[in-house]
């Protein structure tokens, strides 16, 4: 089978556009990804690195990596067929499959669960004061469990009641980064320059303590979402 082809063919049996899965490589790694990388993996102008192809298979629900993309279930009959640089890339797809429990046998599996998860938390909190923390303000490498939602990305303070009685003052709460939320959503924004974290409602901020008015956001304000609160 040609790699690009199955790519394409797993994108269309699951009702995904390039720009959607541009999306997706996007908010799950550091790196972006426009429509126009995917349709070069697509077309074999180039290929995904090894993190983008471990997210293209969570994405599309692919768990026998080997099946499909050559159609055998035995040991790769092809590697040596590839030269050095191809071979490393292959090592390098294991390496990181390994690390998933997804894809990870009994004994990478084991290796998964041992190893420390760390992500960033901000020193600033989220309720007022400058915005911009999340891209450019200081944080530390904070280590979490098994309790802590894996799609979470980073973690900030409450600062404030305006949340309460769901967040008290100086809890951490943990963020998925996301640039859009659903009305509803409880998320992390920014908005004219300060930071909050609130529920967002149709053109305004809404806190979950009654004693707090909406904030609202006018055609002209400087909004921004950094993502969603877990949990």
């Amino acid at each position: 089978m040609v790699f690009s082809t199955v790519l394409a063919r797993l994108r269309k049996k699951c009702g995904l556009t390039q720009v959607e899965v541009a999306n997706h490589i996007s908010m799950n790694t550091e790196k972006g990804c426009s429509f126009k990388i995917v349709s070069n993996w697509e077309n074999g102008v180039s290929m995904p690195s090894a993190e983008q192809f471990l997210l293209l298979c969570e994405l599309y629900g692919v768990q026998d990596i080997q099946d499909t993309f050559s159609g055998k279930k035995t040991e790769f009959r092809g590697l040596p067929k590839l030269n050095k640089l191809g071979k490393s890339r292959v090592e390098e797809y294991i390496a990181v499959l390994s690390g998933n429990p997804l894809y990870a046998g009994i004994e990478g599996a084991g290796y998964y669960a041992g190893q420390r998860r760390i992500i960033r938390l901000y020193d600033a909190p989220a309720a007022v004061g400058t915005g911009s923390f999340i891209n450019c303000g200081a944080y530390e490498n904070f280590e979490v469990d098994k309790t802590v939602p894996r799609e979470a990305d980073f973690a900030v303070k409450i600062s404030g009641d305006s949340m309460a009685p769901r967040f008290v003052d100086g809890q951490i709460v943990f963020i998925k980064e996301q640039q859009a939320l659903d009305i509803g959503d409880i998320g992390v924004f920014e908005l004219d320059g300060d930071a909050y974290i609130k529920k967002l409602g149709h053109s305004e901020l809404l806190s979950l303590n009654p004693l707090y008015e909406p904030i609202k956001i006018f055609y002209d304000s400087s909004f921004h979402i950094f993502g969603k609160v877990l949990g």
